[in-house]
């Protein structure tokens, strides 16, 4: 899932380089590409890696006015398209963005296994990756919920909202999910094959 997500990644000419970020122990990926770099600095959460990860940015070169992209590695349906169609939304936004879905469903609350309301979905999205946003920023807005342990952090967005701004909402597309559960993997291996 890791490649396939690079993949799609790499094939963005304007995207200077990758990083991924996996726990400390982790040797299990290798990665031989010039473009690519591999860090073992992964946390306890999404929000501690990416802050991580960000920093990781920042000590080899990066500038805090940079554009930074975050992405699920169990996303790995997302193609090139969707990634340039994010960039070029969030490229002159004050704030930057994310990939999202309108929520195609009629949206229920549960009490005790039964429905106890339907929630007017007209105004809901489903978040997505990757996420946009400039480094300084993120990693303020990250820092900011780090001594709380990143509660309330569900994906940089959150932290950004956090932070008392509001990210760009850039339609993505219901085949850009998240390999979750057993039958998923089905359903991606059968997205990936009809795009060869």
């Amino acid at each position: 899932m890791v490649l396939h997500t690079l993949a799609a990644f790499q094939a963005v000419e304007r995207i200077g380089r990758c990083l991924v970020v996996v726990a400390p122990g982790d040797h299990f990926l290798s990665l031989d590409d010039p473009r690519t770099q591999l860090a073992r600095c992964g946390g306890a959460t999404r929000a501690q890696s990416v802050f991580n990860g960000l920093q990781v940015l920042l000590d080899s070169g990066a500038d805090t006015s940079d554009w930074v992209l975050v992405h699920d590695a169990a996303r790995c349906l997302v193609t090139p398209a969707q990634i340039e169609q994010l960039m070029d939304a969030c490229a002159h936004d004050a704030v930057g963005g994310l990939l999202a879905l309108k929520l195609p469903d009629t949206l229920k609350v549960e009490t005790a296994g039964r429905v106890a309301a339907t929630v007017d979905r007209s105004d809901k999205w489903l978040a997505q990756t990757p996420q946009m946003f400039r480094i300084g920023a993120l990693r303020a807005a990250l820092a900011a919920q780090a001594d709380n342990g990143f509660a309330g952090v569900t994906d940089e967005a959150s932290a950004m909202e956090l932070a008392g701004l509001q990210p760009l909402l850039v339609p993505g597309s219901a085949q850009n999910f998240k390999v979750t559960y057993p039958e998923d993997f089905a359903m991606a291996e059968a997205i990936l094959r009809s795009r060869t």
